[in-house]
């Protein structure tokens, strides 16, 4: 960003200008992946390296901001991850491609992809098995729907939501499977995380549903077709072109309102997997790993709060603004945090939904689900308070849950002090009870001890200084 436009951002919005200020000066990179330390992680002193971190910065500017933060060697089997195309091609040495056409956005990247396959040679042989499977898996999907796109004449239509959940898990799930693995192979998470492939597929689901989302009109202009006909097909859609608006498009009446309610069962879709994305954020423990998980989650609630009831999404790409982002950015450092933006947004998308809409009742019931899963694990009566350097927990002194809470400790306080009156009365100190704190008579006895032992002291020294005198 140049002078010019921090200054008009400064005069337009001020409260963005702020945000992203306090992101360019506070929230510095961890990591800086052609530092000499590095190398060995990040593969910076090889040409090779150099040119696949070069392909990831044009595949996708933010993915490539987060991996680059990932600990140790994970940023770099994550590179590769994006890269490969073809699981036997990918070990074969040498292998490129340069039968693509001119005009295909990742045609550079096939040229000189045996500097992917350098790479993915030199990986540890458990980051290179899982890949490989996980290729295997991938292009064995894929290759289904080229098929199905060749026999439609280029174009592809999915019909179900089954068959919709399968694609994308074939190009989404499958990398949040590979990922949970390489995860737990690297010892940065627990074992056990890599055969939680539901939630790891839900994480994978959530953004490519929000990506497909988002790009409709792009996709639309060019013939992809990913949005599946039974939830446009009931809308009195024949063609999903037919829910492009803009200028140079004749769009009949009504069109416009049934765009918006396909467009909200499209996102009320995408808002199933919001629970399971929590459930799996939530048992991460390395601090990297949960950012590079949780940064992206939170763009995609962010992104689908900006498209739904948005017409504008029918007419062009739309973004989450630069400060919105940083915001999410600076803000996702842990689950009680990203959780509150979750049910932030939903509260967002529940006040802007209509009950003309035929997706309302579901739409409030997966927004009722966030907010319970957040008051389970976090309950809003309880404060964490951050204190040198220590975080403290209190209770909401004007919420009625924090008073009944307070009430029964004090009850229980209570009837400590009752029993401990009863048991002295009956001449019974319960000292081995350590919430009933330190009796007075323990302090008598402990006196007694030490001045029958001081007496005994001056006794033995009498005795020796009268008796032996020499």
């Amino acid at each position: 960003m140049g002078i010019s436009t921090w200054l008009l951002l400064a005069i337009t919005h001020p409260n963005e200008f702020r945000t992203l200020l306090q992101f360019h000066l506070y929230h510095e990179g961890k990591r800086d992946i052609t530092s000499i330390r590095e190398h060995p992680t990040s593969g910076w002193d090889r040409e090779s390296m150099r040119r696949c971190w070069s392909f990831l910065d044009a595949t996708s500017r933010s993915f490539s901001a987060v991996i680059k933060e990932l600990d140790g060697d994970l940023a770099r089997t994550r590179n590769k991850k994006l890269l490969r195309n073809f699981h036997n091609f990918t070990v074969q040495k040498g292998w490129k491609f340069d039968g693509n056409g001119p005009n295909e956005k990742d045609r550079q990247l096939l040229v000189e992809y045996d500097c992917v396959v350098d790479e993915i040679l030199a990986l540890d042989p458990a980051y290179k098995d899982i890949i490989l499977d996980i290729c295997l898996k991938m292009e064995n999907g894929m290759a289904d729907y080229t098929h199905k796109a060749a026999m439609s004449n280029g174009s592809i239509y999915l019909d179900t939501i089954e068959e919709y959940d399968l694609y994308c898990h074939y190009v989404a799930g499958l990398v949040g499977e590979g990922l949970s693995r390489i995860f737990s192979a690297s010892g940065k998470e627990a074992p056990w995380l890599a055969n939680q492939l539901e939630m790891s597929n839900s994480m994978g689901l959530l953004l490519q549903k929000t990506n497909i989302i988002r790009d409709f009109r792009e996709d639309a202009d060019e013939s992809r077709f990913f949005w599946p006909k039974e939830i446009w097909g009931v809308h009195g859609f024949t063609d999903m072109k037919d829910m492009r608006l803009g200028p140079g498009i004749d769009v009949k009446p009504g069109v416009k309102e049934r765009a918006l309610w396909v467009q909200s069962a499209m996102i009320l879709d995408a808002m199933r997997h919001l629970v399971d994305s929590l459930d799996y954020l939530r048992v991460l423990k390395n601090q990297t790993v949960f950012n590079f998980c949780a940064i992206p989650v939170t763009m995609a609630i962010a992104t689908l709060e900006l498209c739904f009831m948005n017409p504008k999404m029918f007419e062009r790409n739309i973004k989450i603004r630069k400060a919105e982002a940083a915001a999410l950015i600076m803000r996702s450092t842990n689950p009680r945090e990203v959780a509150y933006i979750f049910r932030e947004y939903c509260r967002k998308i529940h006040a802007k939904a209509s009950y003309k809409d035929p997706s309302f009742l579901h739409l409030s019931i997966v927004c009722g689900q966030v907010e319970q899963w957040c008051e389970h694990h976090y309950p809003s009566f309880v404060e964490v308070v951050s204190a040198s350097g220590s975080a403290k927990h209190s209770l909401k002194a004007e919420d009625p849950r924090g008073r009944i809470v307070q009430m029964e400790n004090q009850k229980e306080r209570e009837i400590t002090t009752e029993k401990r009156m009863r048991q002295l009365r009956a001449g019974i100190a319960d000292v081995a009870n350590p919430d009933s704190g330190v009796p007075w008579e323990l302090f008598v006895y402990l006196a007694l001890v030490v001045v029958l032992i001081i007496l005994l002291s001056c006794g033995v020294i009498y005795a020796v200084l009268k008796f032996f005198p020499e």
